[in-house]
């Protein structure tokens, strides 16, 4: 799949995770829009997965840590061919398997149920220590946050992956800078992320999070590794693709109203139809 594609599914992830947060009335946009590009890239490049088979036991797993940015994780998984893309604008609906936190649900591809921060990437640990143990082939993807490392169990499963030498855990950080507060480096600095990793042991790499070749590499780089876990620090636009929620923490935490869900929608067709020029 070449990068027109890949960047034409980002869109339309983005263009329904605008419908789903309208639809419900509630929920996350600026973290799920900035994901788009890491998820996509991951169910349509890298991930080692079977939508016919989704309790497939050699599949590839992906756990999501900071788990209000489901939105994203649903789209993508909507747009694989995991479940009919109408179930999106159930979201946060009672009875939907689509809730405001992911409910783990293999039938639609959902590999683990999440809440309070910090405790899908103990979670992630605990999948990869297991296909360790089991001399599986699988690796794990644990989807993190940059807010999520002011919780010391984020710290805690970091020293034990290393212990561990888990070389098939690949974690992806979302690195906005914005969480519910306000900006991370405000709320609780965390700049030099990259050399606490490499102090606790890890292999670790920065990418921008917008760039399908740099996410495509520093995975295949990571996997490379042998002898550790792999981090991968992903820059990236919280709010990306819609022009007023870009760079915003107050969108961290709400949806768009109607004027807004226009607006937004407006501003992803017109950024489909720039991929598709620049692709001539």
């Amino acid at each position: 799949m070449n990068i027109e594609q890949l960047s034409l599914h980002a869109n339309s992830v983005r263009e329904n995770i605008i419908k789903m947060l309208y639809s419900a009335g509630s929920g996350h946009s600026a973290g799920p829009l900035g994901m788009a590009d890491i998820f996509v890239a991951l169910y349509f490049k890298l991930l080692k997965i079977d939508p016919s088979q989704p309790r497939w036991s050699e599949r590839d797993r992906v756990i999501l840590s900071n788990g209000h940015i489901c939105p994203v994780w649903y789209a993508t998984l909507a747009e694989k061919g995991y479940f009919d893309k109408k179930e999106l604008l159930n979201l946060r609906k009672i009875g939907s398997f689509l809730q405001g936190h992911p409910k783990r649900n293999l039938t639609y591809g959902i590999e683990n149920s999440s809440g309070p921060l910090g405790q899908g990437f103990s979670q992630a640990v605990g999948v990869a220590l297991a296909g360790k143990i089991d001399k599986k082939d699988y690796y794990t993807y644990c989807l993190s946050s940059d807010g999520e490392h002011n919780e010391g169990q984020v710290w805690e499963a970091i020293m034990f992956s290393a212990k561990e030498k888990l070389s098939k855990l690949i974690v992806i950080i979302d690195r906005n800078y914005i969480q519910i507060d306000g900006f991370t480096e405000n709320v609780m600095p965390m700049d030099e992320m990259l050399d606490k990793y490499q102090a606790f042991n890890w292999h670790v790499q920065e990418i921008d999070g917008h760039n399908f070749m740099e996410i495509i590499e520093a995975v295949e780089n990571a996997k490379a590794v042998f002898d550790r876990p792999s981090c991968i620090i992903a820059r990236t636009i919280p709010g990306k693709g819609v022009s007023f929620m870009e760079n915003d923490f107050n969108w961290h935490g709400k949806p768009p109203n109607k004027e807004e869900e226009m607006k937004s929608l407006h501003d992803l067709r017109t950024l489909k139809g720039r991929i598709k020029s620049e692709h001539q």
